[in-house]
């Protein structure tokens, strides 16, 4: 069994921890977790990568895991998370590098790939199509969007409140989200007041889904026991942030060849003009791979297709 190796590297003024597997001179992948994640999304992909001779590197992001979580809320822009993973890639020798991310690690991703082409030859996303700046800040569309109705990412604006929800009870928040999200629930998330709260929607399965072990929860549990939430919750409150930052890359297009991944059960995805408009962005999408039945958590619940998809687009480059 391919071993999966972990170290602390310096970069971009953090620590950040890194679970890597494969040939140390093999072309560099790295994998970008999402919500409320961990390096330990990609179990099943750095094996897989590792066995085709890919130098596979998951990092836990800022603010997540082993690496360093800064206090500052305002130190969880887009340009600090990319920062992370340009200086990851120098840190760890590599000219260059693919970059594959899965939830907020999609947006990472296309980032590193729209700012940095001189780092990052090609991309990944999962889940999270790639999108153009909007026009108004991102919250203030949510806001006229939603009204007096609950939105999550509007509920965790304010520190402090989607914090305390969350650690009442750890391993039921992870289980309620993590099943509630992917394509084994029936997913129904009806509109609540904007007095609700984020668990209010979720579903507590009495099982847990074939994708989803007890191991794998637990390990999951572990680590928002010991680091906590605030950190994740930190990327929502810089969205706005990100955003004027981001005004001179307005209009600029991700050149590099790319691959976008998701389920039919994703509802993050958008709707159904996304690839339309993903494509105006990314003129070398290069494909859109949608798997049946699948949600959110799209490599973990399907990693042999995730895999598949991955190694068939590496292999093109």
């Amino acid at each position: 069994m391919t071993e999966i190796r972990h170290r602390t590297i310096a970069t971009n003024g953090i620590e950040m921890r890194i679970a890597e597997a494969g040939p140390a001179d093999g072309p560099l992948v790295v994998l970008c977790h999402g919500f409320p994640e961990s390096w330990y999304s990609w179990r099943h992909q750095l094996p897989a990568l590792a066995d085709a001779g890919y130098h596979a590197v998951a990092p836990d992001q800022r603010g997540y895991g082993g690496s360093t979580a800064p206090p500052e809320v305002n130190a969880y822009t887009q340009f600090h998370l990319v920062g992370d993973i340009v200086g990851l890639v120098q840190a760890l020798g590599a000219a260059s590098a693919v970059i594959a991310g899965h939830d907020w690690g999609a947006p990472v991703a296309w980032n590193a790939a729209l700012w940095r082409p001189d780092v990052f030859r090609a991309v990944i996303g999962l889940s999270v199509p790639a999108s153009d700046r909007s026009r108004v800040p991102p919250t203030v569309g949510m806001k006229a969007a939603f009204g007096d109705n609950f939105f999550y990412i509007l509920y965790f604006q304010t520190p402090g409140v989607a914090e305390h929800e969350l650690r009442k009870d750890v391993k039921r928040a992870l289980r309620m989200l993590l099943f509630s999200a992917s394509g084994d629930a029936q997913a129904n998330f009806k509109r609540l007041p904007k007095t609700a709260g984020f668990l209010d929607q979720m579903q507590d399965p009495e099982t847990l889904p074939p994708w989803l072990g007890e191991a794998d929860l637990e390990y999951f549990t572990a680590e928002f026991l010991r680091t906590g939430f605030r950190g994740g919750l930190n990327w929502y409150r810089n969205l706005d942030r990100t955003w004027e930052l981001a005004a001179p890359f307005q209009g600029k297009r991700i050149e590099q060849p790319a691959l976008f991944i998701t389920g039919d059960r994703d509802l993050t995805r958008g709707n159904p003009g996304y690839e339309e408009r993903m494509r105006a962005m990314v003129p070398n999408l290069r494909g859109v791979v949608t798997f049946p039945g699948i949600g959110h958590w799209t490599q973990q619940e399907n990693p042999q297709g995730t895999n598949e998809a991955m190694l068939s687009f590496l292999g093109s480059l």
